[in-house]
């Protein structure tokens, strides 16, 4: 019996890669965030350049790194040197000295003899925000009467930036990476917008946030007269830059320019010691007025996004007047 002829089969050959692919160093870099990334090189840089400490590290040498800027440097500060070190030993192949029994006992011993509160912004409550809207809304006509664009501009997008942040509970970095091309708004009914990712979504899947229309102090109605006044960017970021020409940037504002912006309305529209707000400000704002209007924490927490009680707790802080009139109305009992 003859057997067929057995026929060649040629080599696979490999597709070529398209002109746009990325490498693999791309999507590493991709799948961490810009800010994670450039703080973690600064305190890799801090542990090598300022204190003279060499890669890959021993236990010990991390331990004496801690212990020499020990009450120098806050305990946050401190845990975020470990974790960049940790990350950087894992990403080169060798092991991790933070996670050394030295090091966690030198770290427990840090806070033990230097003990920090940690501190936290001043809520942004519904007065404060009545006050900046209302100022926002003056200063934006005066800036209209009086031709100039450039800080009418810069009124509008702090208005849209303040309500939105209150009401949506974004942090700031989520606020500067919304994207034009991802805000759906319904007049009249809200507005939804979708983040690709973020920084409690581990999985990079992305989320999309609703938000309703309100009567009052409307982040729908503040983010439409915005995107209508910047008609001219139809895409890119929300809310860009804007320069003192009132030109509109292609990248988006910094989140860290959010703390100066909110302080400076503050000020301006009356309230006391704006200096003690920041952007986390609106976040606990937010979760005050949910706590105060009956939200239960679970209702609160998929709202915002958080994934664990411990993060949701730390913005929901019993005032003192509370607690006050508690105890009165159990002593009037």
């Amino acid at each position: 019996m003859r057997h067929p002829a057995s026929v060649p089969v040629a080599a696979e050959a490999s597709p070529s890669p398209p002109a746009t692919s990325r490498s693999v160093e791309d999507f590493l870099a991709a799948g961490q965030r810009h800010n994670t990334r450039r703080s973690y090189a600064s305190a890799v840089q801090h542990f090598e350049s300022e204190w003279g400490g060499l890669l890959p590290a021993a236990p010990d040498a991390v331990a004496r790194y801690l212990a020499h800027y020990a009450g120098a440097l806050s305990l946050n500060t401190l845990r975020q040197r470990l974790a960049a070190l940790s990350r950087w030993h894992a990403d080169h192949g060798f092991s991790d000295p933070t996670k050394a029994p030295v090091v966690r006992q030198v770290f427990k011993g840090i806070r033990t003899v230097h003990p920090q509160q940690e501190r936290q912004a001043r809520p942004v409550d519904l007065g404060h925000l009545q006050a900046v809207d209302a100022w926002l809304r003056q200063a934006q006509a005066d800036a209209a009467v009086r031709g100039d664009q450039a800080a009418a501009l810069r009124h509008a997008r702090d208005r849209s930036l303040v309500l939105l942040g209150f009401w949506r509970g974004f942090r700031s970095d989520e606020l500067t990476r919304l994207e034009r091309r991802f805000v759906e708004i319904a007049p009249g009914r809200g507005m939804s917008c979708f983040l690709p990712h973020s920084k409690t979504d581990r999985l990079g899947q992305g989320q999309t946030y609703k938000c309703p229309a309100l009567s009052a102090l409307c982040p729908v109605e503040a983010l439409s007269a915005w995107l209508a006044l910047s008609v001219e960017k139809t895409d890119g970021p929300v809310f860009p830059a804007i320069d003192r020409w009132g030109r509109l940037g292609d990248e988006p504002m910094a989140p860290t320019s959010l703390n100066l912006i909110l302080r400076r309305v503050l000020e301006a529209a009356g309230v006391d010691a704006a200096q003690g707000f920041s952007s986390h400000s609106l976040r606990r704002g937010f979760a005050s007025w949910a706590r105060d209007s009956g939200w239960d924490i679970k209702e609160l927490m998929a709202y915002i996004g958080w994934r664990d009680m411990k993060s949701a707790l730390r913005y929901m802080d019993i005032s003192g007047q509370d607690l006050q009139q508690r105890f009165e109305r159990a002593l009037a009992r």
